[in-house]
């Protein structure tokens, strides 16, 4: 599976799988709009939701145990998971808005499944320039590795070390390509859902 994976990778990178902008009209979104698109990834009702989740899961794992069980460790986790996505927004709206890079993500104008999961994939290190050219996804994996490296200032010393933050960043961008495939298919599943209604 790692190598298909990595073949995969290296075939999207490489632009023999096409990233294609889709049938969405590309239109430059100005400072206000990506000010609005990251706040929405860390305020929004779904992210809430989310990240309310993500610290319950910790919970239930009891992770970092240093933060012990109940009420107040619950608060510590969300926290900590609210956090770090304000770290990311904050760092990704920096990023994009000064790079000039499009941290939206369009979907593939193909039908082909494993085309549309090489696009969700590249898209994940692969975005639009404001002028609609590709460029490495420097907003991305910059905010992904810089938010690990500084969330890991509050946890306990035995969590924060380099090798964890790495982890951690690697990690994030695996959920950035989860995200992107819920992005590229979500819309087609629910119209199959829909249509099998009576």
């Amino acid at each position: 599976m790692l190598v298909f994976v990595k073949r995969c990778f290296g075939l999207c990178l490489f632009g023999m799988l096409p990233f294609t902008l889709s049938a969405q009209q590309f239109e430059p979104l100005d400072v206000k709009g990506k000010a609005l698109f990251h706040g929405e990834r860390v305020y929004g009702l779904d992210s809430m939701a989310k990240l309310a989740a993500v610290a319950g899961v910790l919970q239930l794992q009891n992770a970092p145990e240093e933060w012990g069980h109940g009420g107040a460790a619950y608060g510590k986790r969300l926290g900590a998971t609210v956090g770090y996505e304000a770290i990311r927004s904050t760092l990704a709206f920096g990023l994009d808005t000064t790079l000039h890079q499009d941290p939206r993500y369009f979907r593939s104008t193909s039908t082909n499944f494993w085309r549309r999961t090489g696009h969700a994939l590249r898209g994940t290190v692969i975005t639009h320039k404001d002028d609609g050219r590709e460029t490495f996804s420097t907003w991305a994996v910059g905010s992904a590795f810089g938010a690990a490296y500084l969330s890991n200032m509050w946890v306990p010393d035995r969590l924060n070390t380099v090798g964890l933050g790495a982890k951690e960043g690697s990690l994030q961008l695996v959920f950035d390509f989860a995200s992107n495939m819920r992005r590229e298919f979500w819309a087609d599943i629910k119209q199959k859902f829909q249509h099998r209604k009576p």
